[in-house]
Order: structure tokens, then sequence, then C-alpha cells
């Protein structure tokens, strides 16, 4: 048996190696996940600050408007460049009007398409029909409201506009909605060609949520012997309120802030006379498109900033009322349960 050389170093072999604590094996991991959640909390804290930064410029540029008209700017109706003299009624008006209209006709009709393609569509023509229906989301804005005055216009003024003032002008209350030339253009016109742009992102995100409704929900409904109405309006849409509720405020959102379509087809009035949908009008989108370029400062450039801060806050009302209707709805919901 020979003996070990005490001057010969010693190495362990492998079994006789300590493995590595767990805090080492750790490190690379816990560094991975701090410099992501650094990241992620840098990411947002820019966009609060991006948000911040933008409502103090719009408050900077806006503040001699804001001094001089204060909250009375938004009951004026006079809009005079010339004379220096402005007011926001007839934009803010026009915005909300043909905002309003958009969604009237976008949401049955984005209803009604997301529950074709789910549930009553053959598969053949699923994809097809759905990529057709999101290519019109790629549709820049300004070829809208081209084929809109262009078009679409004309056909209003002749098949929609003379028959419903024929139809209306004498009843007594309605015929304040219809009076006016039928030039094809105006709060109408603006609203349908929005209907027409919002009605993709609508019902592209009725579909997928419709989607994500669990199967053995619709088929034990079915089963108990219930219409495919029966099965949207009291399984699908209970469980998909919030998504449903989502896809119309993101439409709500496209609807105010579309600018080069309503530009074309509202007329560009900045003058409120009466409340017909056939009037002319301005929204506030298109008076900054219009006018801002050569507003050359002082209190004209100040009463569009005025003009952008109101539609900032109308944004940020739908937004807040959207957050707390969701949050009703699922206190009702916890409230059944």
């Amino acid at each position: 048996m020979t003996a070990l050389n005490s001057s010969q170093p010693f190495h362990p072999s492998a079994t006789d190696r300590k493995p590595p604590s767990p805090s080492a094996r750790r490190a690379p991991g816990v560094w991975g996940s701090l410099v992501f959640g650094l990241f992620a909390g840098g990411a947002a804290l820019f966009t609060l600050l991006l948000l911040a930064g933008i409502l103090l410029t719009l408050l900077i540029g806006a503040q001699p408007a804001i001094e001089k008209y204060g909250l009375g700017f938004l009951t004026r109706s006079v809009w005079d460049p010339g004379q220096g003299d402005f007011g926001a009624l007839a934009m803010v008006y026009g915005t909300l009007a043909t905002s309003f209209i958009a969604l009237v006709i976008a949401v049955p009709v984005s209803f009604g398409i997301a529950l074709f393609l789910t549930e009553l569509a053959p598969a053949w023509l699923k994809r097809p029909l759905g990529t057709t229906i999101e290519l019109l989301a790629a549709v820049p804005s300004i070829v809208y409201g081209m084929w809109g005055l262009l078009v679409f216009g004309p056909f209003l003024a002749a098949y929609v506009q003379q028959p419903l003032q024929n139809m209306f002008g004498e009843v007594p209350g309605l015929s304040t909605l219809f009076t006016g030339p039928p030039v094809g253009i105006g709060i109408l016109s603006a609203g349908i060609i929005l209907a027409i742009m919002i009605i993709p992102f609508i019902s592209a995100v009725m579909r997928d949520v419709f989607e994500v409704t669990p199967a053995l929900l619709k088929e034990s409904a079915y089963g108990l012997g219930s219409t495919t109405w029966e099965v949207v309006w009291k399984v699908v849409l209970p469980y998909t309120k919030a998504g449903v509720i989502g896809g119309v405020m993101l439409g709500l959102g496209r609807a105010l802030g579309e600018t080069m379509a309503v530009t074309f087809v509202i007329g560009n009035m900045s003058q409120l006379d009466s409340p017909s949908l056939f009037q002319a009008a301005n929204s506030i989108t298109s008076v900054l498109a219009n006018e801002f370029a050569e507003s050359g400062g002082g209190l004209h450039e100040a009463a569009l900033l005025y003009l952008g801060l109101v539609l900032f806050f109308i944004t940020f009302v739908v937004l807040a009322f959207s957050k707390w209707l969701l949050l009703r709805l699922q206190r009702a919901e916890g409230a059944r349960t």
C-alpha cells in the first residue's frame, strides 16, 4: 500500500466538491429580474412623464386664452380669427355629434359582424371575411375622406338627405334635425364616415373576445334548447362584457381623434347656426389641422391649444367613464354571485 506524499497538492474528486450555494446559482437570475423590473418600471414612468409633459405644454400654450375666456370658452359659439374672438362650442358640438353618430351606427354593425364570424359563418368563410374586414383598418384616413367627398357625399345627398327632408320636413321637433341644403357634407356625413372607419376596430375586438368564451358554456346552452341569439345574449355577452366595452371605447377614441377624413366631409364651418345633421360644421381636430399652421402665434394659437386641451379632457372623461362602468359591472357581478 503506497503512502500519500504530503508534498503533493490534494485534488478532490468531483464527488468530494461542494455544490454551489443556492444564492450563487440564483445570482444571474436575480440580476436579470432586477434589470427587467427597472426597465418595465422606467417604461411606465416614462409614459406618465410624457403624458404630464403634453398636458403641461398645452396648459402653458393655452394660458392667454384661458386667462381671457376661462370656462366661458366652452359656451361661446363665435370663432373669428380676424377679430380675435374665439369660442369652442361649435367645435365641441361637432366632435361629440359626429362621434355619437359613429357609435350609434358602428356598434350594432360590429356586433353583427362579430356574431356572424363566431357563431354563424361557415369555416371556409370565417378567415377570408375576417381578414377583409381587418384590412379596412389599414386604409389611410385621407382615402376615406376623399371617397366620402367625391363618392359618398353625392350619394348621401340624393338618396338619404333628400328623402329624409321629404319625410320629416313637416314633423315638429324632427324637422330641425334635417334642415339645410342636402349637399352631402356636414355632421351626418362625417359621422357615417367615422362609423365606417371604426367598424373594423370594434368588430375585431368583439370577435376576439367572443372566441375566448368557453365552448362548454355555449354547448350547454345549445343543449338546453337555446337559440343562437339567446346563447350570445345570455352566455357570451355576460362572459365578455369587459372586452366588448373595451372595444367600443377603442372605437370611440378613434372617432374623437380622427382628423383628415372628418376635415374632408364635415364642411369646416366654425359657426353653430342650428343643430341640423345636414349643417356644415367643424370638429376640434379639423380646426387644428386647418388653422394651426397659419395661426401666427398670439391669441389665435392660444385658442387652438385651448381646443387641444379640451379634446384631451374629453378623451380623459371618456376613458374614466369606461373604467367606472367596468368597475360597476364587476361589482354587480360579484353581488349576484
